[in-house]
């Protein structure tokens, strides 16, 4: 029997309307694969002929709606379980993991984001607080720790950090302690790590310095959380990963010779925790420092000029020991070929140091100006620096001094210059001036680095006059001011 026509007209653009809320773009959501494609326009028009009213349109269209989500409520259900898996694989995992303790001292109470230089340990620092906490009276249930760059997890957002939350709870009658590393990776973090502050949980952030620097913490998160700096490993940390712990009665006495020959393999290959037991680390520190150049200052800043970004890496390595003006350095980054202006070369500085590849030191007596302008710079590890110098023995030493400097002091440490005083290191706080000579055996060193403490010392009340050489210790009386020759080796275990 032939099929009738319906009574009523129809409208070309009801079909269309009545399927437009129906995901159909794969792109748009992973859901939408899952969902029955519409019918075509002509087999619609079929469809509606076959029937006197509109109800199979409507069931269609609800079927369509309870297979979306159905699937959703399924996926959602898949991640839970995921996560919860994760959660107590974590749990296992810090509390089994070795670590090298760090000298780093946490308030109690308090939120952190630690930051540093890649593959400086901030995760391992991580560890060791969730020790501490477990060994202070915390359970392990308490801790929620969730590691980000898991492969099993991909493409999260901030609803996922919540859900990452509720699923905790759906496990623990505890009050989490969150431990959230290299978190991020997920678009939006800022808005869930305030909220947690704001609700008074404890929090521990890591994130990589590409995408999570101290200036830009301070901006996103307001002043909740504390940022601890992190090093590569001091000097007695190097020795603690070799088996010496120097707070140990007479170490320094029974160890001698074992840690005189590590102050020399730390002076020249730095500290870098994964590579303090490697025989030769200069290939894996060449592997970080392109994943610094190419990742961290190349792709993040969207660098074109990357070969002056290069050059102007090797110059400040040539001139550590050297203020160095921007414009003297656009100027000498141009003569090798390349162009660069001044406004580019103070940018690239900047991001050099919110990379953490280098330390800017200011002259304590310069101008405002001449502070910003003129500055020295230092790299983060004497195994980064190494890679750029032939000759590097006299850069090693006072870069050496530098970072340790900075680890102790943070920004209260500087260099002095005036035309009548010239010294390396000024610490005004502490009343220390230091210069830095691999050897003063030489009587014209000997004299020129004497003579910049004892000028400092007659312009400013200084107490400490030090000169750190590579091996030589005595002590000099030079117009009724002492002055102590200290080696490396000793003045680093003093620093600890």
């Amino acid at each position: 029997m032939p099929i009738s026509p319906p009574q009523h007209p129809i409208k070309p653009h009801k079909p269309q309307y009545i399927y437009s809320n129906i995901p159909t773009n794969p792109s748009t959501k992973k859901i939408a694969a899952t969902t029955p494609t519409p019918p075509t326009r002509q087999a619609f028009l079929l469809k509606l002929s076959c029937i006197d009213d509109k109800k199979w349109l409507f069931l269609s269209y609800i079927n369509d709606k309870i297979a979306i989500f159905a699937t959703e409520k399924l996926l959602i259900a898949m991640t839970k379980d995921l996560i919860k898996t994760l959660i107590a694989e974590y749990q296992q995992f810090v509390s089994e993991v070795k670590f090298l303790p760090r000298n780093v001292n946490f308030i109690d109470g308090q939120n952190y984001v630690l930051v540093g230089l890649r593959h400086a340990g901030k995760s391992y620092l991580m560890y060791q607080r969730i020790a501490q906490l477990l060994s202070n009276g915390h359970n392990l249930d308490e801790v929620l720790y969730f590691n980000f760059e898991d492969d099993r997890i991909d493409s999260l957002n901030i609803t996922d950090l919540e859900l990452i939350k509720t699923c905790y709870e759906e496990m623990y009658d505890h009050r989490p302690i969150f431990f959230l590393d290299e978190v991020q990776l997920v678009a939006g973090w800022e808005k869930f790590a305030r909220r947690l502050a704001d609700h008074k949980y404890q929090v521990f952030i890591t994130g990589s310095n590409a995408k999570m620097l101290s200036s830009e913490i301070a901006t996103t998160l307001g002043g909740r959380y504390l940022v601890q700096e992190v090093f590569p490993y001091s000097f007695a940390e190097y020795l603690l990963a070799h088996q010496i712990d120097i707070s140990m009665k007479n170490a320094e006495y029974k160890h001698r010779k074992q840690i005189i020959r590590l102050a020399d393999e730390y002076f020249r290959k730095g500290g870098m925790p994964e590579t303090a037991m490697m025989p030769n680390n200069r290939p894996w520190l060449s592997s970080l420092f392109n994943k610094i150049f190419f990742g961290d200052l190349v792709a993040r800043h969207s660098i074109r000029n990357d070969f002056a970004l290069k050059v102007l890496i090797r110059k400040l390595a040539e001139s550590i020991k050297q203020p160095m003006s921007y414009h003297r350095m656009a100027s000498i980054v141009s003569c090798a070929g390349k162009k660069i202006s001044t406004d580019a070369t103070i940018d690239y500085i900047n991001y050099m140091d919110e990379s953490w590849l280098i330390l800017p030191f200011e002259n304590f007596v310069g101008k405002i100006q001449d502070k910003e302008m003129n500055r020295k710079y230092y790299f983060i590890d004497n195994g980064l620096l190494a890679l750029f110098l032939i000759d590097p023995n006299t850069s090693l030493l006072e870069n050496n001094v530098a970072v340790n400097l900075r680890r102790k002091y943070a920004d209260g440490c500087y260099f002095f210059n005036t035309p009548k005083a010239e010294v390396d290191f000024y610490i005004p706080d502490e009343s220390t001036a230091i210069q830095v000579a691999y050897s003063i055996s030489d009587q014209d060193t000997r004299k020129r680095e004497i003579a910049g403490l004892v000028a400092l010392s007659d312009y400013q009340n200084v107490e400490h006059l030090l000169i750190i050489a590579k091996d030589e210790e005595e002590v000099l009386e030079v117009n009724g001011k002492t002055i102590s020759v200290t080696p490396l080796w000793k003045w680093l275990l003093s620093i600890n």
